[in-house]
This record gives C-alpha cells, sequence and structure tokens, in this order.
C-alpha cells in the first residue's frame, strides 16, 4: 500500500464530491443544507441536483428528523454541518428517531477535531466518536483522507442503516489511490510490522506512517493500521496486530477516553492483552490557533506516535501489563 506523499486536499472535498457521485447513480438521494453548504461541500451536490437539496436553516434537530421520515418514506437523505452540533446538539435525535428506527439516515459531521484551527473550541468537536459508537445500529467513519472520504461516503449512502462520517475543513496529506482498498467494517494494514503496531483514523494516520518510518531508522518494526471504521469494529485485524506485534499504539484526533483508543482496548482486553499507549487529546477541550499549531500543542503528531511506541515497547519487554515501565513519554520525543 502507498506510504509516500502524494499532495494535501481536504476530506471534506472528498464528502462532497462522493455526494455527486451518489446522486449520480441514486435518484433518491436527497442533500439536507444548514446554512453551511461551503463549509462541508454539499454545495457540490446543491449545484448539480438543486431539486433534490434543501437549506434547513441552522436547525440541527429539526434536519435529522426531518432526514429520518424521509428516510422512512424510501429516500436516502445525507444530513451535513459541523460535527460539534450534528453529532451533539441533536443526540436525542440521533438515539431515538434515527437509530432506534434504524432509519437510513446519513450523517456529515464536519470541522470535526481541532484541526478546524480558529473556530476555537466550541466548534472543535472531540467526543462525537465516543458517543456515536455506542448508539445501537449506527455504522462510525472516520477517513483518513481525501480519497477514502470519497469513497467512505459513497460506501455509506449505498448500505442500508444509520451511518455517520466524520471529516475535516483543512488541507490533510493525501496518501491513498483510487486502487487503495477500501471496505466499511474492515481495517486496512498501511505498513506491515512485527515490533509494534500504530492503530489509528482520520490525520494521524498519516502521522502514524512519519512515525513508523522513524522507528524503521532505529532497525524498529511497525505495523500501520488505519482503522477507518470505528464501528462496525475490524476485531479481527486489531487482534492479530496485538497478538503478533505484542504491543500497541493508538493514535485519533479526539479525546482519548472512549474512541478508537477504547475500542481497541476493549478488543484487545478480551482477546489479546497486550501494553497499549494513547495518543489523543487529554480531557482537554480545543482552542483557537492555526491547525499545525494545535496539532503540537495537544500532541497529536508523529513525535508523540513514535515516543509512545518505545513506551509501549519498553512495557512489553519487561513484562508490564498495567503499569507504565516509563512515565515521562516526551522523553522519547527528542
Amino acid at each position: 500500500m502507498n506510504t509516500e506523499l502524494l499532495g494535501q486536499k481536504p476530506t471534506r472535498f472528498g464528502f462532497g464530491e462522493g455526494l455527486v457521485v451518489l446522486g449520480e447513480r441514486h435518484d433518491n438521494v436527497i442533500v439536507l443544507g444548514g446554512d453551511i453548504t461551503g463549509s462541508v461541500m454539499t454545495s457540490l451536490f446543491k449545484d448539480k441536483f438543486p431539486d433534490r437539496f434543501f437549506s434547513i436553516g441552522i436547525a440541527e434537530q429539526n434536519a435529522t428528523t426531518i432526514a429520518t421520515g424521509l428516510a422512512l418514506s424510501g429516500k436516502i437523505p445525507f444530513f451535513a454541518s459541523y460535527g460539534a452540533f450534528c453529532a451533539l446538539r441533536n443526540a436525542d435525535q440521533l438515539r431515538i428517531s434515527v437509530a432506534y428506527n434504524e432509519a437510513n439516515v446519513k450523517i456529515g459531521g464536519g470541522h470535526a477535531g481541532i484541526s478546524v484551527g480558529p473556530d476555537g473550541a466550541t466548534h472543535q468537536v472531540l467526543e462525537e466518536v465516543a458517543f456515536l459508537r455506542t448508539l445501537p445500529h449506527m455504522t462510525m467513519i472516520v477517513p483518513a483522507d481525501f480519497e477514502e472520504a470519497k469513497k467512505a461516503t459513497i460506501a455509506m449512502g449505498e448500505m442500508v442503516g444509520p451511518a455517520y462520517i466524520r471529516f475535516g475543513r483543512s488541507p490533510v496529506p493525501m496518501f491513498t489511490t483510487a486502487d487503495t482498498p477500501f471496505e466499511l467494517g474492515k481495517a486496512n494494514v498501511v505498513m506491515d510490522g512485527t515490533d509494534v503496531a500504530l492503530i489509528a483514523n482520520g490525520a494521524l494516520v498519516w502521522e502514524s506512517i512519519l512515525a513508523a518510518k522513524e522507528l524503521a531508522k532505529k532497525g524498529i518494526s511497525a505495523r500501520v493500521v488505519n482503522v477507518h471504521t470505528v464501528k462496525p469494529f475490524d476485531y479481527a485485524t486489531v487482534t492479530a496486530a496485538a497478538r503478533e506485534c505484542g504491543c500497541i499504539v493508538t493514535a485519533e484526533e479526539h479525546q482519548v477516553h472512549g474512541g478508537l483508543g477504547g475500542a481497541v482496548a476493549e478488543c484487545t482486553g478480551k482477546n489479546a492483552p497486550v501494553p497499549i499507549e494513547f495518543v489523543g487529546v487529554k480531557d482537554s477541550f480545543g482552542g483557537s490557533g492555526e491547525p499545525e499549531e494545535l496539532m503540537v500543542k495537544f500532541g497529536l503528531t508523529w513525535k508523540e506516535i513514535y515516543a509512545s511506541a518505545l513506551v509501549a515497547m519498553e512495557r512489553r519487554d519487561k513484562g508490564s501489563s498495567g503499569v507504565r515501565a516509563i512515565k515521562d513519554v516526551a522523553a522519547y520525543a527528542g
């Protein structure tokens, strides 16, 4: 699988282009907007299929219930807004109207994570993966780059059932191609390795690739696993990584509690207990700043993944199952 940089583009563009493909394939695809069509790229669908686009205004809860009615009437409705609002402001509607009814509603959560930048903490959703993966029947997707976001959008539109896709505002590295395999619920092994498994999604997959390349300079073989679908979760691939590598680092642009790291811990705790280190936001809201500055400030770069890999391996080699062998991860960051 490719691990070279192919350019940079926001994942929201992949979402928008995926909607257009769905609109061309299926006449019953409907898109609802919340006055920010240009920000979440639903404007691409609106321009091509104006008769199948409806602006609901800044009313996320209302839009979600409208989408539910459309779904129960045989349409395939997408509603997209900032993830902070369409995931959490309308939590009750997602839980009861959508998930309880197993309605075929698709939600696009834009501007996710801290890489929104200057929009600040109120718009930087860092908790929605933890919430959404607990909802029965809900599919939860966190694509790594533009191409994967496009494929994921098409896939969620062609599956039956509630689904949510998380995407960002700022450009992120592109490394997947049109030929890169993508299947909902199936993690991709981006780089093979046997010494430590770096399990990531979203923008942190690329950072994990960079960390793996740096670890290789020290003779350490790191496996990079892209878990683009948090639910349904690929237990087989993650369990194999735990058993074959003996230790894990998870990395995500999300709170360390309850998201990808939580899913990996649940999986390995049952199937293959190994030392795990967690790279993510540490029980904090975001802040204002340029995306690159915030990723550094909150410790979401390859350096933290690299450092955590060394800690995880030392814990494994010392036979530690629950206590850190080294408490200061930053000591390894160089």
